[in-house]
């Protein structure tokens, strides 16, 4: 382990997705393919939104700022973890992993805003459709924009100004395929137990508080379609069932890792996959892929692209 001059260490060990030479392939073509479909999937998303002026509504801004977040949340890692699985030796350096943590937590932070924010939209355009216009305006749908990346960032900022100060003089090896904050804490030489109180008080409670948030929002939503329509209430039962879907496979996995700081536990490395990796695939799948008029204007692009 390489000595520095002020916390004696210098890298960190990642001690992610290990197994045989064969296994290890398979996990590179696996996730190569996760995250080029990622990519390309969110990507088409934004550059259909933007191209059709009929998805210019506040419903499609927020969804094409979600796929943008998703595009940034599976890459502040997964390349790395990627170009891990052909090497031997998997590390990362003392700054590289701050700054993973760092990125992690303005990313997630920003979705889970951002997640709270498109159900405020659907709750008004449902619950409250005469309005609607007024008060999802272009400055409203920007400000809740603006709110999740900068919420993210100052959620982020809080979790890493105590972090990077941590004196870390021995055990240099994360169980992960990245800088997990949890996990970077425990390998600190100091008591990390009010530090751990902070995490269970700053990401825990955040993770916990836009969970509830998102969940009486749309229970709200499903209790007033509920009211009007058994047809309208069995379309939007199942599209709030695939919303609720995503939500709890991002918020699921944030939860139990940053609700319990304390422990650690075996299934923490296959839940970062399922928020860092999985979720950002199932977004556009949810959100976007199954809706009609995404589709529609997909479709348009393409034929504009081959007249052209």
């Amino acid at each position: 382990m390489e000595q520095g001059t002020n916390s004696g260490v210098t890298e960190f060990e990642l001690h992610g997705l290990s197994g045989p030479r064969e296994l290890q392939l398979f996990y590179f073509a696996f996730f190569v393919l996760f995250y080029l479909s990622i990519v390309l999937g969110n990507l088409l998303i934004v550059l259909t939104i933007i191209s059709d002026p009929v998805l210019h509504t506040p419903m499609y801004f927020l969804l094409s700022n979600l796929s943008l977040i998703d595009m940034c949340l599976s890459t502040f890692a997964t390349p790395k973890m990627i170009a891990d699985l052909l090497m031997e030796h998997k590390s990362i350096s003392f700054e590289g992993c701050m700054a993973q943590i760092f990125f992690l937590h303005v990313f997630a932070g920003g979705e889970m805003m951002l997640l709270v924010a498109m159900s405020y939209d659907r709750y008004v355009a449902i619950c409250r459709p005469l309005h609607y216009a007024a008060i999802m305006s272009v400055q409203k749908c920007t400000g809740l924009v603006v709110g999740s990346w900068v919420i993210g960032v100052l959620h982020s900022v809080s979790q890493l100004v105590f972090t990077v100060n941590l004196p870390f003089c021995g055990p240099n090896k994360v169980d992960s395929f990245f800088c997990d904050l949890p996990l970077v804490v425990r390998l600190a030489c100091t008591d990390t137990y009010v530090l751990q109180i902070l995490m269970l008080a700053d990401s825990g409670l955040m993770a916990m508080s836009s969970f509830v948030l998102l969940l009486i929002s749309y229970s709200a939503i499903l209790v007033t379609v509920r009211r009007r329509s058994s047809a309208g209430m069995a379309k939007a039962r199942g599209t709030l069932t695939a919303h609720v879907t995503v939500v709890i496979l991002f918020f699921g996995p944030c939860i139990f890792i940053y609700g319990w700081p304390f422990g650690n536990f075996p299934a923490d490395k296959v839940l970062s996959i399922f928020y860092t990796v999985f979720t950002p695939l199932l977004n556009p799948l949810i959100y976007a892929l199954r809706n009609k008029e995404v589709i529609s204007a997909m479709r348009k692009l393409r034929s504009q692209q081959i007249g052209s």
